[in-house]
């Protein structure tokens, strides 16, 4: 190692009686020691020029020590060490107080102006190279690690290890920042990250521009903060990928880990380092089709509750669930959908410019041309599918198909962002956009655990209870999605309401009043209530509560707050319960307490005059 000082501090740190503790950490220890060495850089890169500057010095103080001079009355006189540092320090540093302590020869001042020049030269030298340093790559470099770790290391609230900040990274982030949680961002591109720092984001987001594949720094981004809530892996390499689901999994293997891929290998390998979350975005798309094809309500509000927060509404479209369907691109996409396509009783003709030995049903050809889109027979058919890897081609099929048949519903793959105004224009009737289906997988997951399990209940529903769902959300919240989040009753989050849920009278519909006037409902709907793992979808206002059960709820952030107020106020809880106003702060509830205190001796002083008065007609009787 060529640093003496971090080596030392390499052995230091390796201590023999926390061997098991050092493996865990030693990869985020040697991240730690690099990102403070900045220091360490600006000594050996400034040490040339610091050594010609203290030369330069201490030759013109040893100068100005041998040379004689005169004192006031003509006698030989020399400078002291103590008085020539002193002056070649003001002289040097261009403060000039004059000549000390008596006026200079001609020799002290030739010698005075040689060493001016001198260090003029030094000055320029030294800065010259300082400027250098600070514009240099290297420096840069040390000098965002170390004020990366810096704000990571300070952060006392969970967060998010988001690695990768591409179109899917972005989506996510806007989410989670929108929920009010903290994350951390890694991406290869300088590019990115510089983008990042002038999105308008309501907290600090540490991001630095660095490889995935180095497990030190994904340590420096806080993996093993205590803080740290979940990896994502989000690039658009999938072995980059790997190795941060690797490195999660050795290093903190109770984090939950999500990546993404779109290769089954991968996946594979991915599955073998503990249990992570993979997110194939094409195999996704497919599930959610056949799901459409079943239950197009159903598909509406999966996506709609996927989406993330001031998402609007999608349409509600109805895929044919009957006849044949022609598959354009037989890549990794492409094979996918026809196989959940084909589960569905669907026949599926694919048209692929080479042959396909082992597939069923191809023909071979470019599907540009009308004597392939015949073959194919796209004017029989009902659905078509533009899933080749090149935005051009897809739109080019799709305007080819079109012109063949009209009536076609179309899917379509798009690859880039930039397309995103040219699919629009086509008015797809599905898109897959990858990053899009991975970023709304990974919210559904992370943005509240009730919601994805929501989610999972949901198909087996039935479409008619999805539409009737998706009703009452658009009569509450309107056609925007608002906000998601979770309540669970016990003492820690609701401690106004233990008693109330105890007495087995706690209906839903009466704590989802609003605490302004109670007899409005809060613009709040619930979606499920979990009750000792088990699911109650789209509870009733009749439905009963009890201690520890979950609920989750979509609303404005507005009503979000109303209702917090009832969980934590015991004054807006008696009044949204039971209508009664009750003293709030301690100053009105002693107030009040007095006031009953003296009514109380009020009324014992009636009673005592009305037996006086008794006793005075007893004795006027006798």
């Amino acid at each position: 190692m060529g640093n003496p000082l971090l080596a030392f501090w390499f052995r230091f740190l390796q201590d023999d009686d926390e061997l098991p503790r050092r493996m865990q950490r030693w990869i985020p220890l040697v991240s730690s020691v690099q990102a403070s060495a900045t220091i360490f850089l600006i000594l050996r890169r400034m040490r040339a020029p610091l050594i010609v500057l203290i030369t330069i010095f201490a030759v013109s103080v040893l100068g100005l020590t041998l040379i004689p001079g005169q004192d006031g009355e003509g006698n030989p006189h020399r400078l002291g060490f103590f008085d020539a540092f002193y002056f070649m320090s003001y002289t040097a540093s261009t403060i000039g107080f004059g000549e000390l302590p008596y006026p200079f020869t001609q020799e002290q001042r030739l010698w005075v102006t040689i060493s001016i020049y001198l260090t003029v030269i030094g000055w320029a030298y030294a800065i010259g190279s300082l400027l250098a340093l600070f514009q240099g790559r290297a420096f840069r470099q040390a000098r965002a690690l170390q004020q990366f770790s810096h704000r990571v290391a300070r952060m006392r609230e969970p967060f998010l290890l988001l690695v990768g900040y591409g179109r899917t990274g972005e989506l996510l982030a806007r989410s989670f920042d929108a929920m009010g949680r903290r994350f951390v961002v890694i991406d290869a591109d300088p590019d990115r990250i510089d983008a990042l720092d002038l999105a308008s984001y309501h907290a600090d987001v540490p991001a630095l521009a660095a490889d995935a594949h180095n497990p030190g720094h994904l340590g420096v981004a806080g993996l093993a903060n205590p803080q740290c809530d979940g990896v994502l892996a989000l690039t658009n390499d999938d072995e980059a990928n790997l190795a941060v689901t690797m490195t999660a999994a050795l290093l903190r293997p109770e984090l939950p880990v999500i990546a993404r891929t779109i290769s089954q290998s991968i996946g594979s390998r991915m599955q073998a380092f503990g249990s992570p979350t993979v997110v194939d975005p094409f195999d996704r798309f497919g599930d959610h089709l056949r799901i459409a094809l079943r239950a197009p309500a159903t598909y509406q509000l999966m996506m709609w509750l996927e989406s993330g927060p001031g998402a609007p509404l999608p349409s509600r479209g109805s895929p044919p669930a009957e006849g044949r369907w022609v598959m354009c691109g037989y890549g990794r996409f492409g094979r996918h959908l026809t196989e959940d396509l084909r589960a569905e009783g669907l026949d599926v003709t694919i048209v692929e410019p080479k042959p396909l030995p082992d597939v069923e049903g191809v023909v071979v050809g470019d599907g540009f041309e009308p004597a392939v889109m015949k073959r194919a027979g796209v004017a029989e058919a009902v659905g078509f599918v533009a899933g080749t890897d090149n935005d051009t081609s897809n739109l080019s099929l799709i305007a080819a198909a079109r012109r063949v048949n009209p009536d076609l519903w179309v899917a379509a793959r798009q690859n880039r962002p930039t397309s995103e105004s040219l699919f629009a224009v086509m008015e797809v009737d599905a898109l897959l956009v990858p990053t899009e289906v991975v970023a709304h997988e990974v919210f559904a997951q992370l943005a509240t655990p009730l919601l994805w399990r929501f989610l999972q209940e949901v198909p087996a529903l039935g479409d008619r209870w999805a539409a009737g769902m998706l009703d009452r959300m658009v009569d509450h919240c309107g056609q925007e999605l608002p906000l998601l989040w979770k309540i669970r009753f016990v003492a820690e989050e609701t401690p106004t309401l233990m008693a109330w849920l105890a007495s087995g009278q706690a209906r839903l519909g009466d704590l989802l009043r609003d605490p302004d006037d109670r007899d409005e409902e809060l613009p709040v709907v619930a979606l499920m209530v979990l009750r000792d793992g088990e699911c109650v979808p789209g509870p009733a206002d009749d439905f009963v509560l009890d201690c520890d059960d979950e609920l989750l709820l979509c609303g404005e952030a507005g009503a979000r707050r109303a209702l917090g107020m009832t969980l934590v106020v015991d004054a807006t809880r008696e009044y949204v319960l039971t209508g009664r106003h009750v003293p709030a702060s301690w100053a009105w509830r002693r107030m009040a307490a007095l006031r009953h205190r003296d009514e109380g001796h009020r009324d014992e002083g009636h009673r005592d005059e009305g037996h006086r008065d008794e006793g005075h007609r007893d004795e006027d009787h006798w």
